[in-house]
């Protein structure tokens, strides 16, 4: 049979992952403080896009009905079909969408700056401009800044400031030296002995624990400053290991004194700070900010509304666009103001589509969860994305952009959409599952309520067992762990500490 060439017609449909489309995807996974950071960087770059500073109508009220695109199909028809799932980075680079030397580049520079004459009473700007108040604002103090300048005013001479600085590079932001001292010192051609006594020099310095190796070490230092670090503290600290375990026994054997005093050491080492470097040059702490409410209505259902506040408002100036589009001349200048119009109508689009995809996502998660909402995480289900994905009629990987980094307050507490979605564990007459989570609260509330009888993984396994959940022991012992429960052993070993204590009172 001879092989031959020919050419065939086939027909067939795609998705184009055009730039916006993108965009919109991109918008579903962003946080509200991630999303308010985006929108304030595009009412930079684009001059048609402008705040919407209009007083906010009721959540449901303020998502008006998508409109299709000009492909002719809606974002939301897009977003449900598509499978997002394959594509490892969906973000657009700037090459992807513009070339360097393309007609909306050369005709940015082409168009006229608008009136500034209104902004005579505000901030002066410099030539470069930037905010002359924003330069004044000092920086935040690392935690290498701050050893570098206690190094400068240090005894040491130029051979051991060099060293000492070779050592600063080297502690995290926890405060740990994490340098191998036989490196350094083959590294700057120096004995070793000399690194150590550098190194000493800078466990000197504030705050105290800086430099340290080890968490022994650490600990150590803010001890001896505290005049504490005694021979049995010293031995105490050096078998950390026998203290994460719980072993009173062995500490009291290792450190020669009884148990009230191994109580007095490990109340002692509590107050102490472990990782002393997180106190400079950290980020601030961001409050979470709900993005979906749930409340109970009169009528005895629960009612969902986004939250307005994390939902950026823009409009788009179409009066600025034909004004300044009529007195342009140039034909990249003209190509800019369109794409930019274009571009901010899309991205208005896009916040609308987002804020509909999330509020019909976490309707059908209340509608799933009513039982936990009503009575608790004893009654939280199985679910998984799937199940809410064929609710909606939307892909799977498309929910999952929507519930990640987004929150939801509910009667019961602030919680990340993602809490709702938990494994089943079978039952044993073969009924409903349960939820994971649901038998995480039974093992935690079986193991807080035990009296002088600790429970052990087994115990756990029979006694849900009767209540008829088919759990395995590894599970237990894997949720116990991940609550941070210690063993049946370990538990056991407090309460005699614990009971011993009581007594000699």
């Amino acid at each position: 049979m001879a092989l031959a060439q020919r050419l065939e017609m086939r027909q067939g449909q795609s998705l184009v992952m055009t730039p916006q489309l993108q965009q919109a995807i991109k918008l579903l996974q962003l946080s509200n403080l991630e999303l308010a950071d985006y929108v304030e960087q595009e009412l930079e770059k684009n001059p048609l896009l402008e705040r919407d500073e209009r007083d906010p109508g009721p959540a449901e009220e303020s998502v008006s009905e998508p409109e299709p695109s000009p492909e002719g199909e809606t974002l939301d028809a897009a977003l449900s079909r598509e499978d997002f799932s394959r594509t490892e980075d969906i973000d657009a680079e700037r090459e992807d969408v513009y070339s360097e030397d393309s007609a909306a580049d050369r005709g940015a520079a082409h168009v006229s700056p608008s009136d500034w004459s209104s902004l005579r009473n505000g901030p002066r700007m410099d030539e470069e401009g930037e905010n002359a108040l924003e330069r004044t604002l000092a920086p935040a103090t690392t935690l290498r800044d701050h050893l570098t300048d206690q190094l400068s005013i240090a005894a040491l001479d130029g051979e051991r400031r060099l060293i000492g600085a070779a050592l600063i590079d080297a502690i995290d932001e926890a405060g740990y030296c994490r340098a191998d001292i036989a490196e350094v010192a083959a590294r700057l051609v120096v004995p070793q002995d000399i690194v150590v006594e550098v190194l000493r020099v800078i466990q000197g310095f504030e705050p105290t624990g800086v430099g340290a190796r080890d968490l022994a070490e650490c600990l150590g230092l803010q001890l001896k400053e505290l005049g504490r670090f005694d021979p049995a503290m010293q031995t105490f600290l050096a078998h950390l290991d026998l203290v994460a375990k719980r072993d009173i026994a062995g500490l009291c054997t290792i450190c020669g004194v009884d148990a009230e005093d191994i109580s007095d050491m490990i109340a002692e080492i509590r107050t102490l700070t472990p990782k002393p470097g997180l106190a400079f040059g950290s980020e601030p702490v961001q409050p979470v900010v709900p993005d979906v409410f749930v409340r109970e209505g009169a009528d005895g259902g629960w009612h969902v509304e986004l939250n307005s506040d994390t939902l950026p408002r823009l409009l788009v100036n179409a009066r600025y666009f034909s004004k300044v589009s009529a007195s342009a001349r140039d034909k990249d200048a003209k190509n800019y103001l369109t794409d930019c119009l274009n571009n901010a109508n899309w991205l208005v689009k896009s916040l609308d589509q987002r804020a509909r995809t999330i509020l019909k996502v976490a309707s059908e998660i209340v509608r799933q969860q009513d039982g936990f909402l009503t009575y608790g995480v004893r009654h939280l289900r199985p679910l998984n994305l799937r199940t809410i994905a064929d609710a909606i009629s939307m892909h799977e990987s498309t929910v999952s952009r929507v519930t990640s980094n987004k929150y939801i307050a509910t009667p019961r507490g602030l919680f990340e959409l993602k809490y709702f979605f938990t494994a089943a564990i079978q039952s044993v007459n073969g009924a409903e599952s349960h939820s994971a989570e649901a038998v995480r609260d039974r093992i935690r509330e079986m193991i807080d309520n035990e009296s002088a009888e600790v429970l052990s993984d087994d115990r756990i396994v029979a006694l849900l067992t009767a209540d008829g959940v088919n759990i395995a022991r590894r599970t237990v012992a894997k949720y116990r762990e991940a609550m941070r429960i210690p063993s049946s052993v370990e538990r056991r070993r407090m309460k005699v500490l614990e009971y011993g204590a009581v007594a000699g009172r």
